[in-house]
């Protein structure tokens, strides 16, 4: 089993998405299924039937949630001193036609490509990793190869 790094906002996040769900949301939901149930007959009780479903929905992923953090291995990037990308950096980059574009490097619990979160196991985390300003990275894309120059790595 590889390592779960996350960052600490990712943790934080994460840690707060598993306090709402198991003492907020279940709450409510084992609430209003216990107030359907005692409407009578189950089977044709859509509130009893939907918040069945949400319920395991929940705990599926509560479960998840507590295994992720249980294993997380945590990195603030504020500690980091480092002239190479490593995990939870955030990198400048320019493509060949010279658009540029920010992105950290983070854990695959947090990637979010519309906010510049991309993964440390994705095709550009895992060029971009070992690098340092002035390099040019060759990604293998799904739609094709394409050449990167890293411009700045900051640790945020």
């Amino acid at each position: 089993m590889s390592k779960n790094y996350i960052t600490k906002n990712g943790f934080e996040a994460m840690r707060s998405e598993f306090h709402e769900l198991l003492y907020v949301e279940r709450p409510k939901v084992v609430e209003v299924v216990a107030w359907a149930a005692s409407n009578g007959d189950r089977s044709e009780n859509g509130d009893y039937l939907y918040g069945k479903k949400r319920l395991r929905e929940i705990d599926r992923r509560v479960r998840y949630l507590k295994n992720r953090l249980e294993d997380a291995e945590v990195v603030d990037p504020k500690v980091i001193v480092s002239e190479k990308i490593v995990f939870s950096a955030t990198v400048k980059i320019a493509d060949e036609d010279g658009n540029e574009k920010t992105y950290q490097v983070v854990g695959e619990d947090e990637i979010d490509p519309n906010k510049g979160l991309i993964s440390w196991k994705s095709p550009i985390g895992k060029a971009l990793l070992g690098r340092e300003v002035g390099d040019e990275v060759k990604i293998h894309l799904p739609k094709g190869e394409t050449y990167l120059e890293i411009l700045a790595v900051e640790f945020l």
